[in-house]
């Protein structure tokens, strides 16, 4: 483990004293711990000497001396007769005389997943002694070789108190097949068709072998949709177990039990099926090993500081110190990784020949000495809870955290670590992480039945610190009711199978309904039983309001996304109806008039361009551009009004100015919000007998004139854009069409793009249309400009009057 190094100034004084130190400990420790066993052996002796006295009728003296005859005889130690003489007390012992009692009613069949009581361990059995079968078991055991004789024995030993009616033993072969080699309470039909089983889908010993851990069935509906069931009917076991036997890698045996008894198993329950396959681990094992094969020899510890040399991290391998009598004093130090180090700053090879009570003094007597000897004793590997380790370091104090790992090598441990330096600083991060998440931990000792939270726990919950955490039977009350079942589930696959769980829930509060999540896993006991839940509530009611929200949003955005789609098919219709066929050419009253119009790529709105181009009753022509601003159907509907007002006006025989200024007032009395609608024009009226064009213009950009191989724009009369101004005034101006002519009328689609100037765009025109009549004087315009237009953002209409 990770130190500070002892400066020099400690000196050897200082290594001596806790090297001194140490070893007091370890003495101490030595003694405190044989005058514990000899307070157990004196309390077991003096309750086997009462049974013997109560039985036979004799005095405490020779019921003491016939427990050490019977040991003797039988080879067995003192203390192993008493606990079977007491074993067998436990087992045979007649109960009270019966009392006449109503009826019992059928046992609850689904007791609710929050009633804390069924999950927690360690507790007194609910009825009679749970430790005698485990003592015949011992005994029993010392006789049974093969698996059949294992499987009876589990059978009569757990039969009486848990219900197991049978017993089946299953070794898992290379081709991952089962085969029954062990069975007690099946018939020789059944057992002849499930004496071999292959590596088939549902197979719940093979499930248990493949996941290592306990495979509980108690729900025979569900199990029988699930798993191959064994049995004829296999309704005769409603519920089954099937645990592998620890201590092999990879578990090749497992042991079934077969219960009439309906319902889930206790916690209990499950605890002693568990250690009583621990204890039947090692005949099944030596069973299973050919006859005459030798144990493993030691690994060699040159090879493991081989090993050592090229790992990362804290580690070493110790070798146990034992006393004459068999008793761990400490432990030998034989290698280590180049990470390891003491507390006095030795480090790596360094620490090789040096005991663990001399490099760590203190951990004698503590939870982590207690965990080696555990591993040591029972091969299971040990990783004990964070601990906090006193350092000294020039003088002064100072603590840190180890995580602790130590496994079984032989006669040997390999032992790594790893250390959590923690301070005020890193708490205080804790807690802010916990905060700006909105989560917090909370962990659940089912052996103390002790629930602690951390503060951010109470927020999340809107819960009062002085209430305390909230036990498991409250949270029904604040669940909303329809995540019940699933929490439930949850809660059941958590301390029941000891599964992790990732699960979602709804809570109500004095603020309302909080979306709450959980995720949590079990610790395990060395019989795989949960024994303490450690995990984290977090808050999603932000999160999820902001998922309804952008739900709502895309909701809105599809209904609004219909509605543009559908007036846009509407507008479009209108467009089609109110205009002219986009492209064409026509004559009017001497005139060559090519039409061009094209909309713009900009998705859902349609746009307010159009044209007229009409022969009036005198002979004479009429010739429209505009550009009502805005799209969509109230743009396309000013236009209607623009388009076939002008058009009634004009033929009626008003004189153009007149007619945009009535238009003007048009839309200003039209107008349905502040801003009103507003529109661009340009109108003339050609007359054949004197090929002159009169026109006016509102805010519309001006007409080109190509003639005799030059382009210009015509000069503009007065003449503000349509809607903007009450008193507005429009000018008018005519100008004389010469064979050859071409006179351009257009919308700014055709000029503008974004940034520039307009100048540029008409410059641009005038360039395009010299440039397109070079070939031939009386080609068409209108449809190339168009075609040559910047990108389509805006509706194009383009006329061009050509006079041949």
């Amino acid at each position: 483990m990770e130190g500070d190094t002892v400066t020099p100034d400690a000196g050897e004084g200082k290594a001596s004293e806790v090297l001194a130190l140490a070893k007091v400990v370890a003495r101490l420790r030595a003694e405190v711990v044989d005058l514990e066993s000899g307070a157990s052996m004196t309390a077991v002796l003096e309750r086997a000497k009462g049974v013997v006295m109560a039985q036979a009728g004799m005095s405490a003296d020779a019921a003491y001396q016939l427990l050490v005859d019977r040991a003797e005889q039988r080879r067995r130690t003192l203390l192993e007769e008493c606990w079977i003489t007491l074993g067998r007390v436990g087992a045979a012992a007649p109960g009270p005389a019966p009392v006449a009692t109503a009826p019992a009613g059928p046992p609850e069949e689904n007791p609710s997943p929050f009633d804390a009581g069924r999950y927690l361990v360690g507790g007194p059995p609910p009825a009679g002694d749970r430790t005698a079968p485990l003592a015949r078991l011992a005994h029993g055991l010392a006789h049974a070789r093969p698996p059949d004789d294992v499987a009876e024995l589990l059978r009569s030993t757990l039969g009486e108190t848990e219900g197991v009616d049978a017993v089946m033993i299953y070794t898992v072969t290379e081709g991952r097949s089962l085969e029954l080699v062990g069975r007690a309470g099946i018939d020789d039909a059944l057992a002849e068709q499930w004496s071999h089983v292959p590596p088939l889908a549902g197979v719940a010993p093979l499930e248990a072998a493949d996941l290592q851990e306990a495979v509980w069935l108690e729900e025979p509906e569900r199990d029988a949709a699930r798993h191959l069931l064994i049995g004829d009917p296999p309704g005769q076991w409603p519920s089954r177990a099937w645990i592998p036997v620890p201590g092999t890698a990879p578990r090749t045996t497992v042991v079934g039990f077969l219960r009439t008894v309906p319902g889930p198993f206790d916690p209990r329950t499950r605890t002693l099926l568990r250690r009583a396959v621990r204890l039947c681990g090692g005949p099944l094992r030596e069973d299973r090993r050919p006859r005459g094969a030798l144990a493993p020899q030691e690994e060699d510890v040159r090879a493991v500081q081989t090993v050592f040399d090229a790992m990362s991290g804290a580690a070493a391998l110790l070798t146990p110190l034992r006393t004459d009598t068999g008793d761990v004093e400490d432990y030998l130090i034989e290698a280590a990784t180049r990470e390891a180090v003491d507390v006095a700053g030795r480090q790596g090879k360094e620490l090789v020949g040096r005991r663990i009570l001399e490099t760590y003094p203190t951990v004698a007597g503590t939870s982590l000495w207690d965990g080696y000897l555990e591993t040591l004793a029972t091969g299971t590997v040990y990783e004990g809870a964070p601990f906090t380790y006193v350092e000294v370091s020039a003088g002064v104090q100072e603590k840190s955290v180890y995580s602790v790992r130590a496994s079984r090598l032989g006669g040997r441990l390999v032992v790594s670590w790893v250390r959590h330096d923690t301070s005020a600083r890193e708490n205080r991060r804790l807690a802010d992480m916990q905060r700006l998440g909105n989560l917090g931990w909370a962990s659940w000792n089912l052996v103390t039945d002790i629930i602690t939270w951390s503060d951010q726990v109470y927020v999340v919950f809107d819960r009062d610190p002085a209430l305390g955490p909230m036990p498991l039977e409250e949270l029904p009350r604040h669940l909303v009711a329809e995540d019940l079942p699933r929490l439930a589930a949850a809660v059941q696959r958590l301390l029941r199978d000891g599964r992790p769980i990732d699960q979602p829930f709804r809570i109500t509060t004095a603020r309302g309904v909080r979306h709450l999540r959980i995720v949590a896993e079990a610790q395990r006991d060395t019989d795989g039983a949960p024994i303490e839940v450690h995990g984290f509530f977090q808050d999603l009611s932000a999160q999820r309001d902001a998922e309804l929200a952008l739900l709502e949003s895309e909701r809105h955005n599809l209904v609004q996304r219909g509605m543009l789609k559908a007036e846009r098919a509407l507008g479009a219709r209108l467009q089609d109806t109110l205009l002219p066929i986009p492209e064409q050419s026509l004559e009017l009253a001497g005139l060559c008039v090519d039409v061009a119009y094209v909309p713009a790529d900009r998705g859902l709105n349609v746009g307010g361009d159009w044209y007229s181009a009409i022969e009036l009753p005198d002979g004479s022509a009429l010739f429209v551009v505009g550009d009502v601003a805005g799209h969509g159907l109230a743009a396309v509907g000013t236009m209607a009004q623009l388009r076939f007002t002008a058009k009634g006006m004009t033929i009626t025989g008003s004189a153009l100015p007149d007619v945009l200024g009535r238009l003007n007032a048009l839309l200003l009395h039209t107008a349905t919000d502040e801003r009103g609608a507003t529109a661009t024009m340009v109108m003339g009226r050609y007359r054949p007998w004197d090929h002159r064009l009169t026109w006016v213009r509102a805010g519309h950009p001006p007409p080109l004139l190509v003639r005799d191989g030059e382009a210009s724009f015509l000069p503009q009369p007065a003449g503000c854009l349509l809607g903007a101004e009450p008193d507005a005034r429009y000018g008018e101006a005519e100008v004389e069409l010469l064979p050859g002519d071409h006179l351009l009328l257009y919308t700014d689609g055709l000029v503008e793009e974004p940034g520039e100037d307009l100048s540029v765009g008409l410059d641009r025109l005038a360039a395009r249309a010299l440039g397109l009549l070079r070939g031939s004087r009386d080609a068409m315009l209108s449809r190339p400009l168009a075609a040559m237009g910047p990108g389509n953002r805006d509706d194009i209409c383009v006329l061009d009057l050509h006079l041949p």
